[in-house]
């Protein structure tokens, strides 16, 4: 394993007091599947978490370190919104049969979010990037993925009982404050906030904690195994997730989200997938393994 390296001061992080919240859908929102109620009661320790996800110039420091190649390189294609495939198309290998938008491209990496024939913005949350592929960025840079637990309290920004970071309105005095999916989703997008992929990092306003693009923009990897009912018996103090699974957590919806498709920008909702795969809307970011790291910022007490 490469000699753990410092995180780019570019990409700083917020150190959050800790304390104790209430995780969970207090709306009875949330999908039966994704298993999240019961609401409980969640203390959790000090940590220091990025401000916003990992950037495509951050892990292209991380490859250009260590030569690392990611699972969808490694295999060779990834899967593509149908609606942003930029690719030849002999290139679009087929699609899900569960969800046929999503098309399986050949050379959709990293490098290429949308296809062979685009290119990666540096400051656009990396995608395409597996579990697997986000733990081997945290072992280089000595940081490590947060627990579920800890995401949902970054990502409340210190509002108790909410349903998005910001409050309980979608779109407050007609304003878009996430990058989500308006129109009929999966074949019309109006493209009412300005994008149809992934936006810059910071396009949005940050939360109570100072943390960009909780919800929306790409889904965030958990160190967590998923269970559906792991809330009905978790730990009170620092839960970690079940011992096992078959798919690791994911956090705050993507610009793919609609509420009559995937009603998952809500600040206590839950996704999984296997920790190989990848797609063009899922990235992460990490928090610190120990201490307060250089460029941390400190934010004040949970109101």
């Amino acid at each position: 394993m490469p000699t753990p390296a410092r995180v780019p001061p570019a990409h700083p992080q917020v150190r959050l007091p800790g304390g104790e919240f209430l995780m969970g859908d207090s709306f009875g929102e949330g999908y039966p599947t994704d298993g999240e109620q019961p609401v409980h009661a969640v203390r959790v320790t000090p940590f220091a978490i990025d401000v916003t996800t990992v950037t495509v110039a951050m892990f292209r420091a991380f490859v250009d370190d260590t030569a690392y190649l990611t699972a969808a390189e490694r295999e060779g294609s990834s899967a593509v919104f149908h609606l942003a495939v930029a690719a030849e198309r002999a290139d679009i290998i087929g699609n899900s049969p569960a969800a046929p938008w999503w098309l399986d491209v050949r050379g959709a990496d990293w490098r290429h979010p949308l296809g062979p024939l685009s290119t990666a913005e540096p400051d656009h949350p990396a995608v395409h990037v597996a579990w697997d592929d986000a733990m081997a960025y945290c072992a280089w840079a000595g940081r490590r993925l947060p627990t579920e637990a800890e995401w949902e309290y970054a990502a409340r920004g210190g509002l108790a009982g909410r349903r998005f970071a910001w409050g309980d309105e979608l779109t407050p005095d007609g304003r878009w404050l996430c990058n989500i999916w308006q129109g009929a989703f999966p074949y019309a997008n109006t493209g009412a906030d300005g994008w149809l992929a992934t936006a810059p990092v910071r396009t949005y306003p940050p939360n109570g904690h100072g943390l960009y693009e909780v919800a929306g923009n790409v889904w965030e990897w958990c160190a967590d195994w998923f269970a559906t009912d792991y809330y009905a018996h978790s730990p009170a103090a620092d839960p970690k997730g079940p011992r096992s699974g078959e798919r690791r957590v994911m956090r705050g919806g993507s610009y793919l989200c609609h509420h009559t498709y995937c009603h998952r920008y809500r600040v206590a909702a839950r996704s999984a997938n296997t920790p190989a795969s990848s797609s063009g809307n899922c990235g992460f970011r990490t928090v610190a393994a120990r201490g307060v790291t250089p460029g941390v910022r400190r934010t004040p007490c949970s109101r």
